[in-house]
């Protein structure tokens, strides 16, 4: 997936971005996703700027994170020290923000800027891996509660507006986000039901199909092939309707491979 730079090119990619910190703690069933992320980075263009859309984080409304240098949030608990102790001093992005707000206002879409708030794991432990170095002002954008497809897919068009920027925006969450089943003791053999969905996401992401055929499957998820056991709440999915929505086209599947011993993708496009 080696692409060529162009400039003002908006990436965006939505993968699995696995256990909590469990990728940075040496957890052997993340390797693929550790390697995968680790050369993401030499595969795309770099940005100027990054915009993340985490599982992690829902408001009343489309909230951005204010702060110009947010702390780190450590949003997981019973894990060691060490996961608590990690470090990683990424810049904020107001300028970034400022764009957001604007057209969030032009789409008449209400929207909250929290000031105070950290990037949650859902940024910064890819993030860390991606780009080492923390030097890449970052933008978080949260879900809304509810957790509407609709919704987040409109999220998604409204971030078309973003043009004219070398931006990347990553869609952090999990193509397969079933706690029970990740840490079943028998469940780490042949998964059927979790085959199937990952199946059906591959055909709805990089199909070449009508847009709005697209965005059809994505509204109406849960009739996909075991849809609520993959995903029993679905906020590991909601940032591939964002990216989705946003990309307006047919991605490329970039991952396909287990986490935590259950098989997870991720999508790549450019516009």
């Amino acid at each position: 997936m080696r692409t060529t730079a162009r400039s003002n090119q908006t990436q965006i990619v939505y993968f699995s971005h696995g256990g909590g910190p469990l990728p940075l703690l040496g957890d052997s069933s993340h390797q693929a996703m550790i390697d995968f992320m680790q050369n993401l980075s030499k595969e795309i263009p770099r940005p100027d700027a990054i915009l993340v859309i985490s599982a992690h984080w829902e408001e009343r409304v489309p909230t951005l994170l204010g702060a110009p240098n947010p702390p780190l949030y450590y949003d997981y608990y019973g894990f060691p020290q060490e996961a608590y102790d990690l470090t990683y001093p990424l810049p904020g992005n107001p300028a970034l923000n400022r764009t957001l707000a604007k057209l969030f206002g032009e789409a008449e879409l209400p929207y909250g800027i929290d000031p105070q708030r950290g990037f949650d794991h859902g940024v910064f432990i890819p993030l860390m891996m991606m780009y080492p170095e923390a030097d890449i002002p970052t933008a978080q954008l949260s879900l809304v509660q509810g957790l509407d497809p609709a919704l987040h897919l409109q999220l998604g068009r409204i971030l078309q507006g973003l043009d004219n920027l070398n931006l990347l925006v990553i869609g952090s969450g999990f193509s397969f986000h079933n706690l029970n089943a990740f840490f079943n003791p028998n469940g780490d053999g042949a998964d059927p039901k979790n085959e199937a969905f990952q199946d059906w996401l591959i055909d709805t992401c990089t199909a070449d199909i009508a847009p709005s055929e697209r965005e059809e499957r994505l509204t109406d998820w849960e009739k996909a092939p075991y849809a609520r056991y993959c995903h029993p709440r679905e906020e590991h999915l909601m940032p591939l309707q964002v990216c989705a929505g946003l990309a307006g086209r047919p991605g490329e599947l970039v991952f396909d491979h287990p986490i935590l011993n259950k098989r997870a993708v991720a999508f790549y496009w450019t516009i």
